[in-house]
């Protein structure tokens, strides 16, 4: 278990009515997985992550941490090359990334 996990787990394992507490852990995890190499990227994907996760639900979060996954270039291909991932709930999200960064999507 990484040090990711072990902090999820222990939010997790508080008691009664940390559920917030949870869901702030995860949110800051997110947050900082999404700096990346690229600062294009960090730009992007931090100006989404401080203006969605903290109402973001489990669902969406999930989601973005999905498409963290990918390689830098993958992800720069998304964002600034055009590019549109296989996946339409990754594309959706993509499409929400740039809308709300107000990149035009051309």
């Amino acid at each position: 278990m990484n040090r990711r996990e072990r902090s999820i787990a222990a939010a997790r394992a508080a008691p009664e009515g940390a559920e917030a507490q949870v869901a702030d852990v995860e949110a800051r995890v997110l947050r900082w997985r999404c700096r990346r190499g690229m600062k294009e990227l960090d730009v992007l994907l931090e100006r989404y992550a401080v203006g969605v996760l903290p109402r973001a639900d489990a669902d969406e979060r999930r989601l973005l941490g999905r498409l963290l996954e990918h390689p830098d270039p993958q992800l720069a291909s998304y964002f600034l090359g055009g590019e549109r991932p296989a996946d339409p709930s990754l594309a959706a999200l993509v499409t929400r990334i740039r809308t709300s960064c107000m990149i035009d999507a051309t």
